[in-house]
């Protein structure tokens, strides 16, 4: 598995692959199977993503009370009423919101890369799909740019809340989602891999405080947060727009911001706004949960 965006990108550049052919390659010799065994398991998360945004019920809520039917608050909105954002970010938003609650409602989602942040890659593939019309083949090939970015910050530096903050979490997942953006629009490797390191360094520093511990408030939100910022970067890559700093001294400069917070801020929930007086409040009203 690579550590490296710079050497996935080389490595692609070398071989005359496109990045997502270069992650695959990786994929099938690290494990020993073909590429077509690697295929249809990428395929089958895909259809899992395409299946949790399809069955997504408003009607449910989580056993906390916390979360349900905000997704479908925000569809509303997208439908009958002119957003600020427009249409297409609106739907980006729905979707990711929709994720995160199934989530928090125990229905099936894909850890992309982690359940926390589950909704925000699916948010930007499945919404381009829809309304850019791009075939099923190439949504597979940009979930394997996705994965190998976020395989890459994973090794390199950490990919789970308790770790590094939600930086690690949402932070990770937006940059495999401006990635896969990218991809889809026509980047190559490298523009592949600036378009990550803009969107994560856009969420350096964001701490994990869920309320009460449960991965709802304010997870489920961050992940339209993430979604968003995701389609920014990629923007603003497509563009012509690079980052400053290589793609993976961004990363490592992550995991030295994570490993710098004080624990309150990773996954305790015990800070941020966990410990806010209406964060203590619903905390102890659930504490029998």
């Amino acid at each position: 598995m690579y550590d490296s965006l710079e050497k996935l990108a080389a490595e692609a550049e070398k071989k005359n692959l496109m990045f997502w052919q270069a992650v695959l390659e990786d994929d099938c010799l690290e494990r020993g199977i073909t590429k077509e065994q690697s295929m249809k398991q990428i395929e089958k998360m895909y259809e899992a993503m395409k299946r949790s945004d399809k069955e997504y019920d408003s009607g449910l809520s989580s056993e906390s009370g916390l979360v349900g039917g905000e997704g479908a608050k925000m569809e509303k909105a997208r439908k009958t009423s002119n957003l600020l954002c427009g249409n297409f970010i609106g739907l980006v938003m729905e979707k990711a919101l929709k994720m995160g609650e199934s989530n928090a409602c125990m229905r099936r989602i894909v850890a992309a890369p982690t359940a926390g942040s589950c909704g925000v890659v699916p948010a930007v593939l499945l919404s381009m799909e829809q309304e850019k019309k791009i075939p099923i083949e190439e949504m597979i090939q940009a979930l394997y740019v996705a994965a190998g970015i976020g395989g890459v910050i994973a090794n390199r530096a950490f990919i789970a809340g308790a770790a590094g903050g939600c930086q690690a979490e949402i932070g990770t997942a937006s940059a495999m989602a401006a990635g896969a953006a990218v991809s889809l629009m026509g980047g190559d490797a490298y523009a592949i891999s600036h378009g990550a390191a803009l969107a994560l360094k856009n969420l350096m520093g964001l701490v994990c405080d869920p309320v009460a511990g449960l991965v709802e408030i304010p997870c489920v939100k961050r992940n339209s947060l993430g979604a968003v910022n995701a389609l920014v970067c990629a923007d603003e890559v497509l563009a012509g727009i690079r980052s400053r700093i290589p793609p993976d001294e961004v990363i490592d400069a992550m995991r030295a911001v994570g490993k710098s917070m004080p624990e309150n801020l990773k996954e305790t929930g015990t800070g941020g706004i966990a410990a806010t007086p209406k964060g203590i409040e619903i905390s102890e009203k659930l504490g029998g949960l």
